[in-house]
């Protein structure tokens, strides 16, 4: 019964926590702007091939096949977690037991899946520490992004031996149905040497305690980790972008203003309401994205695909995809309490463009769409930069020289060149045809 008591208590606090964390996420996604959402078939397509099946990440195979092992694993173990809060709640053990062979396949596969994920987190640890890969390095990484990570990674890593050992101990208290039921640990009960069934039992709760605990822990630090992609990043596949790449979104009222230049009838049959406020044009701060905007700050993992495939930042130019999410992120964090506060007349004389993302960086971007591409759970950077760019054109007026000349051209001349429409085809006067 005591345990049922503390581990209602510690479970209550811990979800409270979790709560609270999600509950400000959602408070601060509610400043941003509306994104539409259609074709929820399509949508779930997307999620089983991206997020589901990991397609994305197997296009590196060795390192993409064991992140996905990673993934297919807690999803996995996610059962077993399960189980173990019913077991905690209930004061019963083995409460899911009454499923029989699907019950039998998930305790199978969790324990092999420990074993997998506790070598492949090894081997993620030396990638960081030891390899040191050039793409988790970058000037916007810094130290406490890297200490973050091997934080995030040492967390499952312990939360891997706890679960090891706990299925170990188990294993001794069912001798007879030990290697049905952990196929991998079991051997490890055979080099214990322990018989007596009281030291058993406690080896079991400890790393019973000890697992359900680094559970608690991980997903409260998650919300506030790099590692956040671990409850985000499905969401954000799901809500990612259907259209193709290239295809830039185009603003409402603008759009507007264009059909009914081309079709003035229409225009003045339309009745037409004063806007509650002045639209902005573009991105300036974090309350002028999309909510889904924030949300691919949120689940970026960076792990560095996009400025690694980035051509502008492989020939030395300052942008890295990875940054403009980081620095969406952080500004968020930093003018969202104040918002929320004050409301939107707040200001701090600071901004998300110049502030956080020099115009250096938004006018190196190609808009190849590399970035977004390679990305592993489908973030579309372009599509920031190409927000901040509208903000500069058509707010400030801030366009650099060669594009306000050939602006100038085309408003003149109806192209980007400098020539007048009748001087078009001079260059085929002299052409002879036969």
């Amino acid at each position: 019964m005591l345990k049922q008591i503390v581990f209602i208590v510690v479970s209550a606090l811990s979800f409270g926590m979790l709560f609270y964390s999600f509950f400000k996420i959602y408070k601060y996604l509610k400043l941003t702007k509306p994104f539409k959402i259609k074709h929820l078939g399509k949508r779930i397509a997307v999620t089983l091939n991206v997020a589901i099946f990991q397609t994305k990440i197997l296009r590196r195979p060795l390192i993409g096949f064991l992140h996905a092992l990673v993934f297919w694993g807690f999803c996995v173990i996610l059962f077993g977690s399960l189980e173990m809060m019913l077991d905690g709640f209930s004061g019963n053990e083995k409460s899911l037991s009454v499923l029989g062979i699907v019950y039998k396949i998930f305790i199978v596969s969790g324990d092999v899946f420990a074993f997998i994920i506790f070598f492949a987190i090894i081997i993620f640890l030396a990638r960081r520490i030891v390899l040191k890969v050039k793409r988790f390095s970058g000037i916007e990484m810094k130290h406490k992004s890297h200490v973050d990570a091997n934080i995030a990674l040492s967390l499952i890593l312990f939360l891997m031996i706890s679960l090891i050992w706990m299925n170990t101990f188990s294993a001794l208290m069912i001798p007879e149905e030990a290697k049905g039921l952990y196929p991998l640990s079991s051997y490890l009960s055979n080099i214990l040497f322990v018989s007596d069934s009281e030291t058993i039992k406690l080896g079991y709760e400890i790393n019973w305690w000890a697992h359900i605990s680094l559970i608690f822990i991980f997903m409260n630090v998650l919300p506030y980790s790099k590692h956040f992609h671990v409850f985000m990043s499905v969401p954000n596949v799901f809500f990612s972008r259907l259209e193709p790449l290239g295809k830039l979104p185009n603003m409402d009222n603008i759009t507007k203003e264009v059909k009914s230049m081309m079709n003035p009838e229409t225009a003045f049959a339309e009745p037409t309401e004063p806007p509650a406020e002045i639209e902005r044009f573009g991105v300036k701060d974090c309350e002028d994205v999309t909510w889904k905007n924030y949300l691919d700050s949120l689940s970026c993992t960076q792990c560095g695909r996009c400025t690694a495939s980035c051509p502008a930042n492989i020939t030395g130019k300052k942008l890295s995809p990875r940054k403009i999410m980081i620095d969406l992120r952080a500004r968020m964090k930093e003018k969202a309490p104040h918002l929320l506060k004050e409301g939107k007349t707040f200001s701090d004389n600071k901004s998300l463009i110049k502030d956080y993302i020099s115009t250096e960086e938004i006018w190196a971007c190609t808009t190849c769409n590399a970035c977004a591409q390679e990305c592993p759970v489908n973030i579309n950077h372009p599509e920031m930069i190409v927000f901040m760019r509208r903000y500069l054109v058509m707010e400030e007026s801030a366009a650099p020289t060669m594009l306000n000349t050939m602006f100038t051209n085309i408003e003149n001349n109806g192209a980007p060149w400098q020539f007048s429409s009748e001087d078009r085809m001079l260059w085929a006067k002299d052409l002879t045809t036969n």
